[in-house]
């Protein structure tokens, strides 16, 4: 077993930016083993100082030089990381660089100046389409359907819900997601709360390994999480989606933000 590298992310805000491309790039080496920790809103000198101080001790308690993601815009904070002499990898000071030499003009660092872009009415568009996709989750608020940019189709965990909120958080769009049901497979054809909008209908779909495992860590030895039970549920959510024309795609392998982007694809 390859000994654990610790790992950090950095940032003058919420380091979702140095966490994303951190993970993207270290997912390329499936034989490491990674210790991760997030260090986020790093908005002066001083708390800098105390972030190189974890680096340097997570260095001497694993021996293993760190690797470093930082999207921290204060020269100084960046200098205070460098110096521990850690494997940085400074994304806004390397790209800057980069930028300032292309435009002929220097960068004015500003903390958080990413996030400050969002203008208001972005914002309001997702904390709306959040409220939505919370009002239409689980196949309540059929009524609303008319209003949705797309409606998820799936069995029960096939990861309908969390896949809503991304589209809704990120992409500001308006996504239901109905439930599909032993009772649904009885009857031929799709429910009728659902007819009226087939252009706006996604499945999602999983391995049966994969859903019963889901399901196992909710209900544990019962008779919905059964191997036999997910396998059918899938077949039947399949054969439905396909006759019907619906759009599919398979969420096993796929992250949260795969399977949202290739949904955000299927609209243009």
């Amino acid at each position: 077993m390859s000994p654990v590298r610790p790992v950090f992310f950095i940032s003058d805000h919420t380091g979702i930016t140095a966490e994303i491309i951190g993970q993207s790039l270290l997912s390329q080496f499936p034989g490491e083993a990674f210790a991760f920790t997030s260090v986020p809103f790093v908005d002066s000198l001083e708390k800098a100082q105390d972030a190189a101080r974890q680096i340097l001790a997570a260095w001497r308690q694993s021996s293993l030089k760190p690797l470093v993601f930082s999207t921290l815009t204060d020269p100084g904070s960046r200098a205070a990381v460098t110096a521990t002499g850690a494997l940085v990898m400074d994304v806004y000071g390397q790209l800057l660089g980069m930028l300032a030499g292309e435009l002929g003009r220097p960068a004015v660092p500003k903390k958080g100046q990413f996030h400050a872009m969002v203008d208001a009415n972005a914002y309001h568009s997702r904390m709306d389409a959040v409220n939505f996709a919370l009002a239409a989750d689980d196949g309540l608020a059929t009524e609303r359907y008319g209003q949705a940019d797309l409606i998820l189709l799936g069995v029960s965990r096939s990861g309908k819900t969390p896949t809503a909120l991304y589209l809704a958080m990120h992409y500001g769009l308006r996504v239901a997601n109905y439930p599909l049901t032993p009772e649904n497979f009885e009857r031929p054809g799709l429910p009728p709360q659902l007819k009226a909008h087939r252009a706006k209908l996604r499945g999602l779909v999983l391995a049966p390994e994969r859903l019963a495992q889901i399901r196992a860590e909710r209900r544990p030895g019962s008779r919905y999480a059964a191997p036999e039970t997910c396998r059918g549920e899938l077949r039947a959510s399949e054969d439905l989606m396909r006759a019907e024309g619906i759009p599919i795609i398979d969420t096993t392998r796929r992250s949260v933000e795969e399977i949202a982007a290739l949904l955000k694809l299927s609209l243009t």
